[in-house]
């Protein structure tokens, strides 16, 4: 299961030794709604390899203004902290699979 990320826990978590795959997401967004189960599969088939979460930007705006998240779903691949790839919008999970592949 994908973890809830917070203004609490962010920062901290985007700095894992593992990449971490966060998605923004609303819930009155249909296209997040989309995205949402694939976003768990991945975090499923990451378990041991990747973090997999997801930000509510309308409980969060501090993060989604910090990254400057504009359209949802926004999906960001962190390594050490820093930004390493991006999506926006919805996308077959074999994308998502390959741009987290990228970062192992």
């Amino acid at each position: 299961m994908a973890l809830e990320l917070n203004q609490n826990n962010f920062d901290e978590i985007i700095k894992s030794e593992k990449p971490v795959l966060v998605d923004f997401w609303a819930e009155w967004c249909g296209p997040c709604r989309m995205v949402g189960p694939i976003v768990e599969e991945l975090a499923t088939d990451y378990q041991d390899k990747a973090v997999v979460g997801k930000v509510n930007v309308d409980n969060n705006s501090e993060i989604s203004m910090k990254y400057g998240i504009r359209n949802i779903p926004t999906l960001l691949i962190f390594k050490n902290g820093e930004v390493v790839d991006k999506q926006v919008g919805v996308v077959p999970k074999e994308v998502l699979a390959g741009k987290s592949d990228a970062q192992l």
